[in-house]
Order: structure tokens, then C-alpha cells, then sequence
């Protein structure tokens, strides 16, 4: 059982790298754990194509807000993710 389980987390692993390695290719701008929550998001029934747009949105209003806020936190930006994907997800079906 427990070398079932490592070769699932091997494979995880390594569709992880080829995943970051695409995005790389693709000038994304995502560090594996971006990249691992864009899945995650994704398995989760987010729309692939509402989640690039709201990626998009974030880094241009971060952009904007840098000189007159501080940092977002790591888990306003997960929770911010999410919202405005859901947001855009609902605004287009």
C-alpha cells in the first residue's frame, strides 16, 4: 500500500514539473505553488480561460496598487482567486 501511495506521489510530482515546465515555455509568470493552485482550482470545476482572465485582472490591479498598499496576504490572494474567478465563471455561462 504505502509504495502505491509513492509511486501516486511520484507521478504527481513529475505532472507538477512537466505543468511548470509548459508554463515556463508559455512565459506565464506562475511559480510552482501559483501554478499548483491554478490546478487545483481547475479540478475543482473552475472555468481554465475565467482563471487566466482573472489572473490577468489580479496582476494589473496589483500593479497598480503597489506604490499605495502593502502586500496582500497569501491568503487574500488564494481567496481573491477564487471570488473573481467564480464571479467571472458565473458571468459567462
Amino acid at each position: 500500500m504505502a509504495s502505491a501511495a509513492n509511486a501516486n506521489m511520484n507521478a504527481v510530482r513529475e505532472t507538477m514539473d512537466v505543468l511548470l515546465e509548459i508554463s515556463r515555455l508559455l512565459n506565464t509568470g506562475l511559480d510552482m505553488e501559483s501554478l499548483s493552485i491554478c490546478v487545483r482550482l481547475c479540478e475543482q470545476g473552475i472555468n481554465p480561460e475565467a482563471l487566466s482572465a482573472v489572473i490577468k485582472e489580479l496582476r494589473k490591479a496589483s500593479e497598480s496598487l503597489k506604490v499605495h498598499q502593502p502586500p496582500w496576504t497569501h491568503e487574500n490572494t488564494l481567496w481573491g482567486i477564487y471570488v473573481l474567478a467564480k464571479r467571472h465563471q458565473q458571468i459567462c455561462f
